[in-house]
């Protein structure tokens, strides 16, 4: 039983469109400013719940739309149908950030944003070296765009309006072909060994295990070595910007992967950053 979701622009509103083979069902509904977003998001998980579940991989997605409505909506459904994680930015500046500091499986880039627009982040991002799947999304559909698209480093160009199975399987299309290097089972740090498999730190004879977020804080840190990294990133790269918990979590957690470094003489290698965040040296 085909489903379809269609996302786009109607005259400068937010347009979404759910059928399936009538008469079992059709339903449709545009989102204007009159209508409440809220009352939409209820009735698409109304709708969500009848439609099929289809293989679900556990991908990191950054969706960078400025569209607030749009945003929310195609956010939701990537977690709600593809079960991914997912991170929202509204801005070219801070996408460029978060593609720089965390790994995504796929960056997902509207054409038109404040602070930077899709393809200037596009190209700023391969002129630097990254080599990580890049979609870019735009109301733009003339030949042209979609060469310039295609030509600042996009591996694909998804046209306003569409249909959410269509962004799925390109997205599915993309992690097929594999972009993201090969993380080393082993890190070494200045003579610290992170073990990301049985996440463990190691030096010498002295081995110590780390909790799941402990290590999640640990290797983004190392990851980033050098770079001081807000509390905010380190916030929705390890619990999720919808977590239910407070920024405090990550002085909590910081706090107790001090101790277990101070064991091994390494309390001064998490550094803080007064007002900021947290990083170590490179």
């Amino acid at each position: 039983m085909p489903q379809n979701l269609l996302v786009g622009f109607s005259q400068g509103a937010c347009a979404f469109l759910i059928t399936t083979e009538p008469p079992l069902l059709r339903w449709s509904c545009y989102l204007h400013d009159t209508l409440s977003f809220l009352t939409v998001c209820k009735k698409v998980i109304l709708v969500s719940e009848i439609i099929g579940k289809k293989e679900v991989l556990n991908l990191n997605i950054l969706l960078a739309e400025d569209d607030l409505q749009l945003g929310e909506l195609i956010g939701f459904m990537l977690k709600k149908k593809g079960g991914y994680k997912v991170d929202w930015v509204m801005e070219g500046e801070d996408a460029y950030e978060y593609a720089k500091v965390s790994h995504y499986d796929v960056l997902i880039l509207d054409w038109m944003m404040p602070n930077g627009d899709g393809i200037s982040v596009c190209q700023k991002l391969r002129s630097e070296g990254y080599s990580g799947a890049i979609l870019m999304l735009t109301a733009k559909d003339a030949i042209e765009d979609r060469i310039n698209g295609l030509d600042a480093g996009a591996d694909d160009y998804l046209v306003k309006p569409f249909e959410i199975e269509e962004l799925l399987a390109r997205l599915r299309a993309l992690t097929r072909r594999n972009y993201a290097p090969i993380m080393e089972e082993q890190i070494n740090y200045k003579g610290l060994v992170i073990n990301r498999t049985s996440q463990t730190i190691l030096q010498g004879k002295v081995e110590i295990q780390l909790s799941p977020r402990e290590y999640q804080l640990l290797d983004l840190l190392v990851q980033n070595k050098g770079q001081v990294l807000p509390r905010e990133v380190i916030f929705d790269r390890i619990w999720g910007y919808d977590a239910d918990v407070s920024l405090k979590t990550i002085d909590a957690t910081v706090k107790l992967l001090r101790k277990k470094l101070d064991t091994l003489g390494r309390h001064d290698m998490l550094q803080s950053i007064r007002g900021v965040g947290y990083k170590v040296e490179n």
